[in-house]
């Protein structure tokens, strides 16, 4: 519903969060070209340089149980799948729950963030960081991350990747409120 680009951000789920306070509605994007302090799971620092990598969170305030919310994640998961192999046309898949890897290395990073009172979401942000065209990865981890690009060696539209997966993920997302499960998106959660 809302779109924000920005040149250079510490954390677009931080940013995701300061606009909620200052009233944001659901449906806002925040889409950072780099991040200065980007997060991953357990405390980890997310690389995201000029140019190289996708960073965004969506801000969701869903009308369901807290207990349900980290379903979130999932068809995040689902849709960053989706709309990577739609514009790149390689096959994508996830590493349980929620790691997007190609060839078997991981190319995508989800963190999903809940603020919510013991029956009632607040607010949901989902922040996922994607290498689009990272040529080198540290030491630590070049074994086990790729690249968009370190994977089929072309350069793709970060803003249609954006786009495609943002589609991916309205349909999901939807169909997740009305049905508040899983069920019919087991199968589609299987084959990736």
């Amino acid at each position: 519903k809302e779109l924000v680009f920005l040149e250079k951000i510490d954390s677009t789920n931080e940013e995701c969060k300061r606009r909620s306070l200052k009233g944001a509605k659901a449906g806002l994007v925040v889409v950072a070209d780099t991040q200065s302090a980007g997060k991953g799971r357990r405390g980890r620092g997310w690389t995201s340089d000029k140019g190289s990598t996708i960073s965004m969170s969506y801000l969701l305030k869903p009308d369901f149980s807290p207990d349900i919310a980290p379903m979130l994640t999932i068809i995040m998961a689902m849709a960053s799948a989706e709309g990577i192999g739609r514009v790149t046309g390689i096959e994508v898949g996830i590493k349980w729950p929620n790691d997007i890897v190609i060839n078997g290395k991981k190319a995508v990073g989800i963190l999903t963030e809940m603020t919510a009172e013991p029956d009632y979401i607040q607010e949901v942000i989902i922040g996922t960081g994607i290498n689009v065209s990272v040529e080198k990865f540290p030491d630590a981890i070049k074994d086990t991350a790729t690249s968009i690009y370190l994977e089929t060696g072309k350069r793709f539209s970060r803003a249609l990747i954006v786009g495609e997966i943002t589609t991916a993920f309205e349909i999901y997302y939807e169909r997740f409120l009305k049905e508040g499960n899983l069920n019919r998106l087991t199968d589609a959660y299987n084959a990736l």
